[in-house]
């Protein structure tokens, strides 16, 4: 199957059907496609990346008025087709002894192992061994179709966590969180969908007439970082690394194919692949790689590298807003470049195509939270993307920092207390007490955003807070905290309760909401409001 010239990505179309198309077919506007049809939701995230970085590759815009053009009028089958041909000897799926798609160029030998230790959750030899896959099971993945395969395959070559001994992680670390630019109407055409991360030439510095199909890290021998190979980095290859990194040196077995129904699609083919075989100390990447589509946490004395952010145990919410759409001053966390391109002259564009302030688009966060080689949960997050005109814009995220760090300091009493009403030693008491946070985040989330709307369509010369936000933030906030504590505290049963040392963890909750800078810093605020009326 050739991945550029086959029918093989699962699509939805715009009247409901659902079929899979080409790539060059992603534009077409008779009955256009509007979504992916992924079997799996890291699939799905996994597909849009594919395609992001084959645009990226071999159609990427000159710059943004060449961006505007094939926004508002899409290519033609013609024109993609053509701008692909030149990489189609690349995206060969399968390959008796020549190069085929981000698998090792020559690797006569390896470990087989079977098809479904490709999917990222798979369980381990060892634990499979030990009878310890209580949760996601062994053995339940006999085989994929071709279209599975190669999804599968670049899920794990673009998420790649620690593997065991040589067995790479990904160019952006394990486990990586990746952000898009969505349009909030879910019927947007997949095009709009994929070209709005797509950057121009001068921000990727480059362009597809710079790029050579022999760029490509599996068109070529691998870079082995055994004892005597090397570590990877910028400048030592194309950049295009950063879009089809290969970390794991992988080839499909081929001697085994079969006919039979695919285990993830459920779909029939008479070429089901089983098994691949694997060797370790493929490219090891190393060195101040940044990755357009993901956020990265900066040092701000720039000492030290740039780290990607990754999932997280409690998963996303908007206490990450700041840093995934804009920057986080506090802990240096810094939106993808390709959320920092959409927030300049792109947003401005796309708000006079809605004709309002509030654009119609969505920011979408996803990725794996790994514990080394265990992947413990899948995140996928929707927040919005706001358009702040510039001059406001350093103001506005000042006053979306205060109502972030506030509500940050009163979740971190809230749990204190929780522990404190639960336990007589609550310090001495290990465990995981994040449903606690995250039922506060849940709790409040609804408020923050809106006022976070009301914070965007403030005037331009907006300088500081404004007292009535301050005022409905802190009241929701402090109050949440109190039934919140009352609601996890007092849910169990009476009678093995400790109602002295729960009424006393409830008087200091309150104290502390009475005490935190944050929180008087914005009763200051919003006491100023009632002072002036």
């Amino acid at each position: 199957m050739n991945l550029l010239e086959d029918f093989w990505l699962p699509v939805f179309r715009s009247d409901g059907s659902q079929t899979k198309i080409a790539p060059w077919q992603i534009a077409e506007t008779d009955n256009p496609v509007i979504d992916l049809a992924a079997p799996r939701p890291d699939f799905q995230g996994a597909l849009y990346q594919f395609l992001i970085g084959l645009l990226q590759t071999a159609f990427a815009p000159e710059d943004e008025d060449d961006w505007q053009t094939c926004w508002k009028e899409p290519p033609t089958t013609d024109r993609l087709k053509t701008a692909f041909a030149p990489l189609s000897t690349a995206f060969e799926l399968t390959s008796a002894d020549g190069p085929a798609f981000l698998q090792d160029f020559s690797m006569p030998d390896g470990e087989q192992k079977p098809l479904a230790s490709l999917l990222i959750e798979a369980p381990g030899g060892k634990t499979l061994k030990d009878n310890l896959d209580h949760f996601v099971k062994g053995g339940q993945v006999e085989g994929a179709c071709p279209s599975c395969a190669a999804t599968a395959l670049f899920t794990l070559q673009t998420n790649a966590p620690s593997g065991g001994v040589g067995h790479r992680v990904g160019i952006r670390g394990g486990g990586p969180l990746t952000t898009l630019v969505m349009p909030q109407n879910a019927q947007s055409t997949l095009w709009q969908k994929l070209w709005l991360n797509v950057l121009n030439c001068d921000d990727f510095d480059a362009s597809p007439e710079d790029f050579s199909v022999v760029d490509l890290p599996w068109m070529t021998e691998t870079r082995l970082s055994d004892k005597k190979g090397v570590t990877t980095a910028p400048g030592d290859v194309s950049e295009l690394h950063l879009y089809w990194g290969m970390p794991r040196r992988i080839r499909f077995e081929l001697t085994d194919l079969k006919e039979g129904r695919c285990s993830l699609c459920g779909e029939q083919t008479s070429e089901l692949l089983t098994h691949y075989r694997t060797k370790n100390y493929g490219t090891n990447y190393d060195g101040p790689w940044s990755h357009p589509l993901t956020p990265y946490r900066v040092d701000p004395k720039g000492v030290k590298p740039s780290l990607s952010l990754k999932g997280q145990q409690g998963g996303l919410c908007y206490k990450h807003w700041l840093g995934v759409s804009w920057q986080d001053k506090s802990d240096g966390d810094t939106a993808a470049k390709i959320i920092q391109h959409f927030n300049g002259a792109r947003a401005r564009f796309i708000a006079r195509q809605g004709g309002v302030r509030k654009i119609p688009i969505r920011l979408w966060c996803f990725g794996y939270d790994m514990d080394n080689m265990k992947a413990r949960c899948w995140y996928d997050h929707q927040m919005p993307l706001l358009n702040v005109p510039d001059a406001y814009r350093k103001n506005f995220v000042d006053c979306v920092h205060q109502l972030v760090v506030a509500a940050k300091d009163v979740v971190a009493s809230l749990r204190g207390q929780v522990k404190a009403g639960w336990f007589d030693r609550p310090a001495d008491v290990k465990g995981d007490t994040s449903m606690v946070e995250q039922s506060f985040w849940h709790a409040t989330e609804p408020l923050f955003y809106e006022l976070l709307h009301q914070l965007s369509i403030q005037p331009e010369n907006t300088r500081s807070l404004p007292p009535e936000i301050a005022r409905q933030w802190v009241k929701t906030v402090r109050g949440k905290a109190e039934e919140l504590f009352d609601e996890w505290v007092l849910s169990g049963n009476a009678e093995d309760m400790d109602m002295k040392r729960i009424i006393k963890a409830r008087q200091l909750l309150s104290k502390k909401l009475h005490s935190i800078k944050s929180l008087k810093n914005l009763d200051q605020i919003a006491k100023d409001c009632k002072e002036v009326a």
